[in-house]
């Protein structure tokens, strides 16, 4: 091969992705509270790695703990609490109604939800990632609030679920439904124009989970013209595609289209789909997605993996359960979280939030 053939091969081929950094010199150092004993068992989500090197740094700092981990699948991590079996549930992804509901259904009481990382952004290794909301590269709509997310992608509602209880309080009528590009304040030829839908299924599915407690106030009910499909379709894949290349490719070629997916999908296919700013708040600010947005907690589409326990109301959880969760919501607990590259760590606002849940 010469040189010269060499030298364009090098030059043709990608960067190599450079993880983000993140200053977690405001997080609060690991200082242990109280001294630590027995076993701390996790069941759930299969974080092997992730969980090993907090069991070692743990363990190095309450040298009377041991973790044992039996981390086959993210429902084992309720079924571990239920059964008893688990002091821990570890989920890569916020826990589904249904199983609030065995939760409760057994105990009389909410689980204990502790927050542990921010959903991946762009990473190729990293999991759980936040939503991007994308338009055609020439459609002139430059933001989204979640209440226009909600007019958008869902529909009228005669309430939705809090927790394990029906409230009304989310019930909306079809006024507020957005079906064309004029409601969103484009003119001209836009204005009477409808909106063509993409996304991922919506049936217990992690991403329209999201979309349906940030933009739809827990209501669960869809604008029906959503193009929708299985992200797990084993034809599509035989085919050597998958459905969220074909939800980029769909906003890709048609200037009509609007569809939520990953940044990193996008980064793969070398698309030129317009990345949207979202506001939480209908005068905003308007918030880009970025790893630093999603560090900090201002980008509202953001995903996020959990740690749930069984804490009685009224009572304090066990030494060596609070010192396991403190520890990893620490400076160190998190340093290790940001080198796995699997999600994001916590800001010091988030981790001081979720702190304040174990008093």
């Amino acid at each position: 091969m010469s040189a010269f053939v060499l030298l364009g091969l090098l030059l043709a081929a990608p960067a190599p992705y450079q993880p983000a950094p993140y200053d977690l010199s405001a997080l609060p150092p690991y200082r242990p509270q109280q001294q630590a004993i027995g076993v701390v068992r996790i069941y759930g989500t299969p974080l092997e790695s992730l969980v090993g090197k907090w069991a070692t740094e743990f363990r190095d700092r309450q040298g009377h703990v041991r973790l044992q981990a039996y981390l086959i699948n993210t429902s084992q991590a309720f079924a571990g609490l239920v059964t008893g079996k688990a002091d821990v549930g570890l989920m890569g992804h916020r826990t589904w109604h249904s199983t609030l509901e065995a939760f409760e259904g057994a105990f009389g009481y909410a689980p204990l939800e502790i927050k542990f990382a921010n959903g991946s952004y762009d990473d190729p290794e990293g999991s759980t990632p936040g939503l991007m909301f994308v338009v055609h590269r020439s459609n002139p709509l430059a933001g989204l609030t979640l209440d226009q997310i909600d007019g958008i992608f869902g529909a009228q509602r005669t309430g939705a679920w809090v927790g394990t209880k029906w409230s009304t309080a989310a019930a909306r009528g079809q006024e507020r439904n957005i079906r064309t590009w004029g409601q969103l304040g484009l003119t001209g030829e836009w204005a009477d124009k409808p909106i063509h839908l993409h996304g991922s299924d919506v049936t217990l599915s992690n991403w329209a989970d999201l979309i349906e407690r940030e933009a739809f106030h827990g209501g669960q009910k869809w604008n029906p013209a959503l193009i929708e499909g299985p992200r797990a379709d084993i034809a599509l894949k035989a085919r050597g595609k998958t459905h969220d290349q074909e939800i980029v490719e769909g906003v890709q070629n048609d200037p009509l289209a609007m569809g939520f997916t990953f940044k990193r999908v996008i980064n793969a296919l070398g698309s030129d789909v317009k990345v949207l700013p979202i506001a939480a708040k209908p005068r905003g600010p308007f918030v880009v997605p970025s790893a630093q947005s999603f560090f900090d907690g201002s980008y509202p589409m953001r995903n996020g993996a959990y740690l749930y326990l069984n804490r009685v109301p009224g009572h304090p959880l066990s030494a060596r359960d609070k010192e396991f969760v403190r520890f990893v919501l620490s400076r160190e607990g998190q340093q290790i979280v940001a080198e796995s590259r699997i999600f994001i760590p916590l800001s010091a606002e988030q981790v001081e939030t979720e702190l304040r849940k174990l008093e």
